[in-house]
């Protein structure tokens, strides 16, 4: 069963490399996609606009229950404690992913970082951080972590530009 999923930012990436970014994201180093086209959308505005360059989003097909059922994975379904855990070693450099070839779940985006700050800094409990992220409804991105099964089960479509 493919699924179409979404890659925003300012470049054509026909093979996409899970072994370029950035350290500490929310699912480790990896290449980002997601079901949300909007999201992608809004992603490659937010950033072409702040480094005065042309949006785009990347189209995909990813091959999701092959990868499922092949890789190692791990799905958050909810901003729970188990996100919260693996967001906040994500972001303080364990890297958790390691473990993994594909991760799927909610963003940690400026709608839910600040309770992730808050738990992280002290001010805030685990319960009181899950008791506010539980008033957010999860959005999607999914990390894919290995090459090998990325070139297997990710077939680019095509690349649109964002007026």
């Amino acid at each position: 069963m493919s699924v179409p999923v979404y890659h925003g930012g300012m470049d054509v990436i026909v093979r996409p490399l899970c072994h370029v970014g950035r350290d500490r994201l929310d699912f480790g180093r990896g290449f980002y996609v997601t079901e949300l086209e909007e999201q992608a959308r809004r992603w490659a505005i937010f950033n072409a606009q702040r480094l005065g360059r042309q949006a785009v989003v990347n189209v995909y097909e990813l091959d999701k229950e092959r990868i499922l059922a092949e890789a190692r994975c791990l799905v958050f379904d909810a901003y729970d404690r188990a996100w919260l855990d693996f967001i906040v070693q994500s972001r303080q450099g364990a890297n958790p992913a390691a473990n993994y070839d594909y991760v799927e779940g909610g963003v940690a985006n400026d709608r839910v970082i600040d309770t992730v700050n808050l738990y992280v800094s002290g001010l805030i409990d685990a319960s009181s951080a899950l008791r506010r992220l539980a008033l957010h409804q999860p959005n999607n991105q999914i990390c894919l972590l290995n090459q090998a099964l990325t070139d297997k089960y990710l077939r680019y479509v095509s690349t649109r530009a964002i007026q």
